[in-house]
């Protein structure tokens, strides 16, 4: 994938997205403000979210423990995958125990994050994606561009027409004379998944939260397509990050009031759907719990970044924030797009290439969606956090070792530059002489910067240098020259 400034360049110029985006996000922006507006205890909600996170990923490893115990005691079976390789070996060999070759998913970033869709192809079985936005994109052939709308950056037309030419070579084909009406748009999904729904034996989920006490996994959405996955087919896998935990029952109050408010503005989801184990005569005969780490123990490490896997996925930071509204999700080369993917993409994957080392650059630090996050993630100090990280390098964890990483080398001028600074700064001798320089020179600086330093002159403006420093001036008119 390009660095996220070259894909932003391309995604910018298409004006079909920018316009879509700019209707989407503005219109799920006013409606979680007012459903946010209604509750006046929304603060303490805010920081009883923020404490229950924290509270749990510093015992992370007990809870992990206590819900493995909890789910196996109620009819379940657990799995640790260390990574995303391991995690698509699991399922795949779960799948293929049953003789299937077709599954049913509900949204799940984490099998997007893992790429299990594409791991399954590869064994021969068909995944369907069951959400209508993660429809459009599969069928489209398409990555999604959003955390809550996969398919925001397509248009009811748009739609119209990926159903009319791909809905037929994957199961029963658009109506003729489909129409871009949203119903009638709708009806042809449930027409062409309700076939699925009642064939499928296996289905994939992922989970908003795992409740530790009890071993209870819930999923939030909104269309009833979870539902139908989660109870029809015989054999249910589950493949959820580790940082998914809560450790009561009663921690989810909290949660399944801010979720959907932050989300889809509502005052609560239209399904939720919770489950423990199995249960004789009533859902699937076998459940699988796959517990993914791919990176969140190396996150868990960093004492600042740590708190991104405190994030609920609930894309209020993406509807507010003016980078994602013009650049669009696929900039961010990520299931993970907008600012909370900007500071969990690069610690999950590390800084392993231009893309991850350009992410946490991809925010103009304006903290609004520090101000609507509804588990109060300080993105814009974890995105300064990682900067530093990508200029400097120095100790992390990697898959569990402490490892010393290598500045970015197009940082060099840049770390050339601040330690001349640095050195100018503690010798103000040295800074006299140069601010007496600088302001004697003036009439002879070009407007833009040459060199690396032209992009950054490129949408601003140097600064006009005075005619004389400050200390110059004291030492005129006060006579003094200490």
């Amino acid at each position: 994938m390009p660095a996220f400034p070259e894909a932003a360049a391309v995604s910018t110029r298409d004006s079909r997205l920018r316009s879509n985006l700019r209707h989407a996000t503005h219109t799920i922006r006013a409606k979680r403000a007012q459903a946010v507006a209604e509750l006046a205890d929304w603060d303490r909600l805010r920081g009883a979210g923020a404490a229950i996170k924290d509270r749990t990923l510093r015992h992370l490893d007990h809870y992990l423990v206590q819900l493995e115990e909890s789910v196996t005691r109620a009819g379940g079976t657990v799995h640790w995958a260390a990574d995303a390789a391991e995690a698509n070996r699991i399922v795949t060999e779960l799948v293929r125990a049953t003789g299937e070759t077709e599954v049913v998913k509900v949204k799940s970033m984490t099998t997007q994050e893992i790429g299990l869709n594409e791991a399954l192809e590869q064994a021969g079985i068909h995944a369907y994606e069951t959400d209508l936005a993660e429809l459009i994109v599969q069928l489209g052939d398409d990555l999604p561009s959003h955390i809550l709308v996969p398919a925001i950056h397509r248009n009811r037309g748009e739609i119209r027409d990926i159903f009319r030419d791909r809905m037929a070579g994957w199961g029963r084909p658009a109506p003729e004379g489909l129409s871009d009406r949203p119903a009638d748009l709708a009806e042809a999904a449930r027409v062409h998944l309700r076939e699925k729904f009642l064939r499928a034996k296996v289905g994939v989920s992922g989970a908003n939260f795992m409740v530790a006490e009890t071993g209870t996994l819930v999923v939030v959405e909104s269309e009833g397509n979870g539902r139908m996955c989660l109870t029809l087919p015989e054999t249910l896998i589950s493949v959820v990050g580790i940082e998914k935990i809560v450790p009561t029952w009663r921690d989810l109050e909290v949660f399944l009031q801010t979720l959907p408010r932050s989300s889809t503005a509502e005052r609560m989801n239209p399904y939720t759907s919770m489950w423990t184990g199995t249960t004789d005569g009533d859902g699937p005969r076998s459940f699988h719990l796959v517990l993914l780490d791919n990176g969140r123990t190396d996150t868990l490490a960093d004492q600042v970044g740590r708190q991104a896997l405190r994030c609920i996925r609930c894309s209020a930071c993406l509807n507010v924030c003016p980078v994602y509204e013009r650049a669009g999700g696929h900039a961010y080369g990520s299931p993970y797009p907008g600012p909370i993917g900007a500071i969990l993409t690069p610690q999950l994957r590390g800084l392993a290439s231009p893309l991850e080392e350009s992410l946490p650059y991809a925010s103009s630090l304006c903290g609004a969606c520090f101000e609507v996050c509804p588990v109060a993630i300080d993105i814009p100090e974890v995105l300064v956090h990682l900067r530093e990280r990508v200029v400097e390098g120095g100790t992390v964890t990697l898959r569990g070792t402490r490892t010393v990483i290598k500045p970015a080398r197009k940082h060099r001028a840049e770390r050339a530059m601040m330690r001349a600074a640095r050195w100018t700064f503690d010798h103000p001798g040295a800074l006299r002489h140069g601010q007496r320089l600088l302001s004697r020179t003036r009439g002879l600086h070009p407007g833009r910067l040459p060199g690396p330093g032209r992009a950054w002159t490129d949408t601003r403006e140097l600064p006009d240098v005075p005619a004389e420093s400050f200390r110059d001036w004291w030492a005129r008119t006060r006579g003094d020259t200490t």
